[in-house]
């Protein structure tokens, strides 16, 4: 079972696009393989965010779940019942599965030791997650179009960031909204 896991996290890293094509990459211990990959993949950002300001291993690890989710819920609505194509009918639960696939270039963070390599390591594997995101969409939902996946994902990133931007800045009292009363 281990070496299954090493595989996904392998084939993903190489950005292997048959890995979203095969149905035994989406069998039964899927799910768990996917949320593994997240948790891992907010320990090892928690891990070198702190080489520049400390935080929370236990809540980035919750935090890359609950996003995880939330990516997901965007990615389906977009891709799946927004702008579909033809050919396009895949559950949500698939789509869960391939975007935690899909994070783990972000497991090379765990090699951002040194200050001097947390920023590079950090921006190279966020592009390189967006480009296995790209990968996994177009392949799970069957989309002809690099173009459409990689519309997919940038609009439903960009929905994420705002949401998460209005959050933080909400906790911080620092909106124009959050001064109306």
């Amino acid at each position: 079972m281990f070496a299954q896991f090493l595989s996904i996290v392998f084939r993903s890293i190489k950005l292997d696009k048959n890995l979203y094509r095969e149905s035994k990459s989406f069998g039964e211990s899927a799910i768990y393989f996917a949320a593994l990959v997240m948790v891992l993949d907010g320990v090892a950002g928690a891990i070198a965010a702190n080489t520049f300001y400390k935080t929370s291993i236990g809540l980035s690890a919750i935090t890359a779940i609950f996003t995880w989710f939330v990516w997901a819920i965007f990615i389906y609505v977009i891709g799946v019942k927004l702008f579909p194509d033809k050919d396009t009918k895949v559950p949500f639960k698939k789509i869960l599965i391939a975007v935690g696939f899909a994070h783990a270039p972000g497991l090379l963070r765990f090699f951002a030791i040194t200050p001097t390599m947390v920023m590079p390591i950090i921006f190279l594997t966020q592009l390189w997650i967006f480009a296995s995101l790209i990968i996994s969409t177009r392949e799970v939902l069957q989309l002809k179009s690099n173009l459409k996946s990689f519309g997919i994902i940038f609009l439903s990133f960009l929905i994420l960031a705002i949401l998460s931007v209005s959050f933080v800045m909400s906790k911080m009292d620092t909106l124009p909204i959050s001064n109306v009363t």
